[in-house]
């Protein structure tokens, strides 16, 4: 885990290198189409007011952008500045906003609905966030009616611990751990699709801790051509449950966006495993999933996590594996929660699938990484 916190960090400050770097004139050209339509619109339409406000978020200008919230929002500027920066370290305390897309909905000579697509650089990739805002006229001028965002504040209480708990016993300095031939855990693949995905080829399955202790885990493919050539040579990277307890089962992905499905004559996989302490919490329930419509066009397996422990989990990452009727795995996908999940406090999750997987798809199963700053 300590590896992944450096990762961590060292995307962390990528991603406030870009966001210093970055100056409104630059960022609003990622944005034409928006800042077109906003120019077109004129200065006092309602998505000038929202573009006004979400520029002000990018500058970190708070005072700026909370002048531009209704007086009818009723909410305060403390918890308009923690719904936009984050709390509790969880992802969005480590973005930056780097562009939005403005879609009116609806418009009146006195109100109008918009829905406001913001653009997140995070250290683990680019995320959207979604809002349909409405917008009133305040005497000569518009301004952002603001929903009243919700905190969890789970209550004071105990919770025993009733997990278990491997601890990795690494000598003194003077202990030649290093130079010892110590075996890592027993990890098996236990199954390997390739299948065709936007032009290249992704190579899914899963795998399964065979061992009676904790595995640090990745998972590499090899693609092999026709003539032997090897066509390329990735890793899971994050798309797979890197600590994997005994008898766990995890999905991985592995993409190759470069390379046609229909070149590749063989996949080579290979497992690398580590010995690494663990501990079986925090326990997080997956429940009420569905497949359905994301609100944007898109399908989404949408569902409820519960943290059932009484530790914060800051990053939480979320995999889904999806099943066809033989319970073959025909695809995984991914995605990051960029709210925290506090003890005993249900958060939404929401992972967009392709649409001929959710038409397919018979069954699903979600797990989730837990990322905890200050962790081991």
């Amino acid at each position: 885990m300590r590896l992944w916190i450096s990762l961590l960090l060292l995307g962390v400050t990528a991603a406030l290198i870009v966001a210093g770097l970055g100056q409104p004139g630059v960022l609003w050209g990622q944005n034409r189409e928006s800042r077109d339509a906003v120019d077109a619109a004129g200065a006092g339409a309602p998505q000038a007011a929202i573009a006004s406000l979400l520029r002000n978020v990018q500058r970190h200008d708070w005072d700026g952008a909370y002048a531009q919230v209704a007086g009818s929002s009723n909410v305060d500027q403390a918890s308009f500045i923690r719904d936009l920066s984050g709390t509790h370290g969880a992802l969005r305390t480590f973005s930056g906003l780097t562009g939005w897309d403005l879609n009116p909905l609806r418009a009146t000579d006195s109100d109008a609905e918009v829905r406001a697509t913001m653009h997140w650089a995070t250290p683990v990739g680019a995320l959207d966030d979604a809002r349909d805002l409405k917008v009133v006229r305040e005497g000569n001028a518009w301004k952002v009616v603001w929903p009243q965002p919700h905190f969890p504040d789970p209550p004071p209480q105990v919770i025993p611990l009733t997990f278990m708990r491997w601890d990795l016993v690494t000598g003194g300095s003077g202990d030649e751990w290093g130079n010892r031939n110590v075996d890592g855990p027993r990890v098996r693949i236990v199954s390997m699709n390739a299948v065709s995905y936007e032009g290249g080829s992704v190579v899914i399955g899963e795998a399964i801790n065979e061992d009676s202790i904790p595995a640090f885990v990745n998972v590499n493919a090899t693609l092999v051509g026709p003539d032997g050539q090897v066509l390329g040579n990735e890793s899971s990277f994050d798309k797979v449950l890197h600590v994997l307890l005994p008898k766990q089962v995890t999905p991985y992905r592995i993409d190759f966006p470069e390379v046609e499905l229909a070149k590749i004559k063989s996949v080579q996989m290979d497992v690398k495993t580590s010995l690494i302490g663990a501990a079986a919490d925090p326990v997080i329930e997956v429940s009420n999933q569905a497949i359905g419509d994301d609100g944007a066009g898109a399908k989404a397996l949408q569902g409820q996590l519960l943290n059932q422990s009484g530790q914060v989990v800051n990053i939480p990452h979320i995999i889904a594996t999806f099943y066809d009727d033989g319970g073959r795995v025909i695809w995984v996908a991914d995605g990051y929660i960029d709210r925290a999940l506090l003890p005993q406090s249900p958060e939404p999750f929401r992972v967009r699938v392709p649409e001929r997987i959710a038409n397919n798809a018979r069954n699903y199963r979600v797990v989730v990484n837990q990322y905890s700053l200050g962790g081991s």
